[in-house]
Formats: structure tokens, sequence, C-alpha cells
């Protein structure tokens, strides 16, 4: 099991259409990092490219269809 810095519900992420990317921000001033159709290929954890941290996304799957619409 894999130890995540906090869980973070999709809806406090903020959303790229350009990049098809969801960020947050992480402690060490960069931001955690996670492509839309990674999500919905079930992978739930955003990464810091900058740092070790991570975090987990809590969504349903049916909540990234309004980002596919954008």
């Amino acid at each position: 099991m894999s130890n995540y810095y906090d869980q973070i519900e999709i809806e406090d992420m903020t959303y790229d259409p350009v990049t098809q990317l969801f960020t947050y921000p992480c402690p060490c001033g960069d931001k955690f990092q996670v492509f839309i159709d990674d999500l919905k290929d079930g992978e739930d954890v955003a990464v810091c490219p900058s740092c070790s941290l991570m975090i987990q996304v809590i969504f349903d799957e049916e909540d990234l269809d309004e980002y596919y619409e954008k």
C-alpha cells in the first residue's frame, strides 16, 4: 500500500482542457499532476514532479464526463 500525502476530491483540483491535466498545489511549491486519461484508466494517484509526494484523487468515473466535454 502506498503512503499518500493527502486525499483530494477531484472538484478541488484545477483542470486544464488544453493539456488534459489535473493539478493541485504541492507543499514544495510545484503541483501534483495527473492526466484525465490516467484517471479514466483507474489510476487515482497524482504525483509531484519536483518531490516524492503523492496524493490520492477521490472521484467517481462519471465525474470525468463533464471534463471531457470541456
